[in-house]
């Protein structure tokens, strides 16, 4: 892990929990993991509005907090509602899973939702290595 990351896992009492979830996420999402500032991204897609307005986004990822751990689903949680209740203690917002400690958690469960999340990604859009 390289630059302002590594520095905040290493002054974070998460160390462990980020590495795990950098393994978890290559092995979900099939794509090595990239760092951006404090965002670990996993894949990248492209995108096209009908006003013709392009961009690009990250498939998956995941980056640090004060208090706890933004994992980015970018479908959302709309059909997770199963997977959610099962989960164990997590807050969501439209496409971010907050969780303090990934122990909190159910880890099969996790897996589950970042594949589901990358296949839907895949389906839809142009993926690629970030």
């Amino acid at each position: 892990m390289k630059g302002e990351l590594r520095d905040s896992i290493e002054s974070e009492a998460k160390p462990g929990d980020c590495k795990t979830l950098v393994k978890l996420m290559e092995q979900e999402s099939g794509y090595k993991a990239s760092f951006h500032g404090k965002i670990v991204e996993f894949g990248l897609y492209h995108y096209t509005y009908g006003s013709g307005r392009e961009g690009g986004a990250i498939v998956t990822g995941f980056s640090l907090r004060s208090q706890e751990i933004s994992i980015y689903i970018m479908p959302g949680f709309s059909d997770c509602s199963v997977e959610l209740a099962a989960l164990g203690a997590h807050k969501t917002s439209k496409s971010c899973l907050y969780v303090k400690r990934l122990s909190d958690v159910e880890e099969g469960i996790l897996r589950k939702i970042v594949k589901d999340s990358v296949q839907f990604m895949r389906a839809r859009y142009e993926c690629t290595d970030a």
